[in-house]
């Protein structure tokens, strides 16, 4: 491989080196399920077909817990009563053992999975808040927008310099510090799971665990990718009240990033300008 061939896809699939915690929180969702060559140095075709244990988060040395305080100088964009931002789940390390290809549920777990397909295709615009854990245990938060069918967008708070833009057909991972933005198709993201207009999680996707406590309801999705290996979607939906609590994206290497959200509005005007990729102050990153 030529050093301008290593170099291109370095600056294509940066998004991916989760770990950096320069594109953390959707931008890993994002990169979890992306068929990437470079993705190639880190997974051996040995192991393109096997389900990764997650590894647990390590505290974050010197991180800082996130008071009301902290909640209440962040932008209040979606009009809903303003909330103390939620602690994450990190869900256990020892979830995603090997699962059985011919796995069925019973009549209690396909209800509970019909349930977070009805509420997810009664969806129709949603924002809110977010606080993200990476791999490395450290925290972030900011502002979201869903519109659907296939548009959102992911604000991080400063000094994060990333925001996350999908237009119904494309998703840009921007960087506003660099001025550049990563151009990824919506149908090879997990995202279209969240954005698609009307969706049945057993039909529509391969669905490997459905749980339920007095808390959550939780369903787990696998993809497979030949290039990259395997990753794993769960979404948790509030056992009580029904709503969208988190998701947690398990990479290829076994890694969790946990995304809870929180502020949650269904009833805000979102303004159509929030989902425009713009493509003259934020060019395509080079490769």
């Amino acid at each position: 491989m030529t050093g301008n061939l290593k170099r291109n896809m370095t600056g294509r699939f940066a998004i991916a080196a989760i770990g950096t915690g320069l594109r953390t929180a959707l931008a890993s969702l994002i990169a979890a399920s992306l068929v990437g060559v470079a993705a190639l140095s880190v997974v051996t075709s040995s192991s393109a077909q096997t389900v990764p244990i997650p590894k647990p988060a390590p505290k974050a040395r010197g991180s800082v817990q996130m008071s009301a305080s902290d909640s209440q100088k962040a932008p209040m964009t979606t009009g809903a009563t303003s909330a103390q931002p939620p602690e994450p789940v990190i869900p256990d390390p020892r979830r995603n053992v090997p699962s059985n290809i011919f796995a069925s549920f019973d009549a209690n777990q396909k209800a509970q999975a019909a349930r977070v397909s009805s509420y997810l295709s009664s969806l129709q615009t949603l924002a809110g808040n977010f606080v993200q854990v990476g791999p490395d245990g450290n925290k972030t938060k900011g502002d979201f927008y869903i519109q659907k069918p296939g548009k959102v967008r992911f604000e991080y708070d400063d000094p994060s310099p990333i925001a996350i833009i999908a237009d119904g057909s494309s998703v840009a991972v921007r960087d506003r510090k660099l001025a550049t933005q990563d151009i990824y198709p919506l149908s090879q993201t997990p995202l279209r799971y969240l954005l698609s207009d009307r969706i049945d999680l057993l039909k529509d996707t391969n669905v490997v665990s459905v749980t339920a406590d007095d808390l959550f309801i939780s369903v787990t999705i696998e993809e497979k990718q030949a290039l990259i290996g395997t990753s794993r979607l769960m979404l948790m939906i509030g056992a009580k009240d029904g709503q969208l609590k988190q998701w947690t994206v398990t990479d290829p290497q076994g890694y969790d990033t946990t995304v809870a959200v929180y502020n949650l509005d269904t009833s805000k005007r979102l303004d159509p300008g929030l989902f425009k990729i713009d493509f003259t102050k934020y060019p395509v990153s080079p490769g």
